[in-house]
């Protein structure tokens, strides 16, 4: 899915587009025990209610593609015979009423999250006429191209909240609001099946987690019985630590930030010419940008040897995924240096009289501490 489509139907869970007419659900204490479940109708909600309710799961659909929203496939064999893909096509097909299917999708999804206190399983099911769109982009709503039905889920922890003091403005008096339990964002949630190319493809479901650096490996194997994509958080710490094992002498301030500069650029080109298909990088292109940046041809080639072994063979990486695109961080054991990433130019390093120096030219507006000072 791209973020169109994801946009799309992100609009579906607002209350003057939506046709969710019911959620269903579970809550579930620390313990793994379900203490009640749920089938309401929006419609006996208040209207306040209601629309907390669609953008709470709104949520799922949030995030930045390739780390926040993942892409889990689905093989043939999966789709045929699979277990997880047939339970989640019954709770599909048969609009959430299948008692014994929701059922199990609930003990699935307790047994293999650990999360920390308390927390609701919510399920909707929803049947979208796409609009027909021409080949202009057009949008033409008296014509259909197909009705997408799919189900959406969200993980919500239920935190307690503290002891508090208010002010009651119209009664010019203070009052004591008790804690209370209340239904935080999503935690994780998924879409089946995907809206790609704005139609059903049964071969693969929208996986969303709040935490980049969690994935919950252990929740996606018992629902989609498929591995868990490398957070993005670990593919940054991954392609920073093959940079430094492969280039070796050559891993120069130079080097990396060619590196991190082409890959932003790449990303900044993407967006300016507003491509709706995500972007991703391969092995070969960053071989590309390594031989653009000056390392030999040797260090290449132990990169390439490790690209595998750290991603998976022939891994698609999203840029946005490997580099840092609102800073670059200089860092020794007792000091920091933030630069802007266009700005990388400002920063060099020296040996001098045998000792190594970080060197940034500074022409006006330098302050320490907020106090503005002259360099003399």
């Amino acid at each position: 899915m791209n973020e169109k489509e994801i946009a799309e139907l992100r609009r579906r869970f607002r209350a003057d587009k939506s046709s969710i007419s019911r959620v269903r659900g579970c809550y579930v204490n620390e313990k793994r025990e379900i203490i009640s479940q749920f089938d309401q109708s929006l419609g006996i909600l208040g209207q306040t209610e209601s629309e907390q309710l669609l953008a709470t799961l709104r949520k799922t659909l949030s995030g930045t593609l390739g780390k926040n929203l993942l892409d889990i496939p689905f093989d043939t064999r999966q789709v045929v015979e699979g277990d997880q893909h047939k339970l989640l096509m019954t709770l599909r097909n048969s609009a959430l009423r299948d008692e014994e299917a929701v059922s199990a999708f609930y003990q699935r999804v307790i047994q293999s999250l650990d999360l920390e206190g308390n927390y609701l399983i919510l399920l909707v099911q929803d049947d979208y006429d796409v609009p027909y769109r021409s080949k202009d982009g057009e949008r033409q709503d008296d014509a259909s191209s197909e009705v997408f039905r799919y189900i959406l889920c969200s993980i919500c922890p239920v935190k307690q909240t503290k002891e508090a003091l208010s002010y009651y403005v119209y009664e010019n008096a203070f009052h004591s609001i008790s804690a209370d339990w209340v239904v935080s964002a999503p935690e994780m949630g998924f879409l089946f099946p995907s809206f790609d190319e704005r139609s059903t493809n049964l071969y693969d479901a929208l996986y969303y987690c709040k935490d980049t650096s969690q994935t919950h490996p252990d929740f996606v194997e018992a629902v989609f019985h498929a591995p868990a994509p490398m957070p993005a958080a670990e593919q940054m710490e991954t392609f920073q630590a093959l940079l430094q094992d492969t280039l070796s002498d050559e891993c120069r301030y130079q080097v990396v930030q060619s590196v991190h500069g082409q890959l932003r650029e790449m990303i900044e080109e993407h967006k300016a010419n507003k491509v709706e298909e995500p972007l991703v990088v391969d092995k070969g292109t960053v071989r590309r940008v390594l031989e653009h940046s000056g390392v030999s041809e040797e260090h290449v080639e132990a990169f390439e040897e490790r690209y595998d072994d750290a991603f998976g063979a022939d891994a698609d990486l999203s840029p946005r995924n490997l580099v840092d695109t609102k800073q670059l961080e200089i860092t020794t054991p007792d000091v920091t240096i933030k630069v802007s990433p266009d700005r990388g130019d400002l920063v060099e390093t020296r040996l001098i009289d045998g000792a190594r120096y970080i060197l940034i030219r500074a022409e006006e507006g330098v302050a320490v501490n907020g106090v503005p000072i002259q360099i003399s």
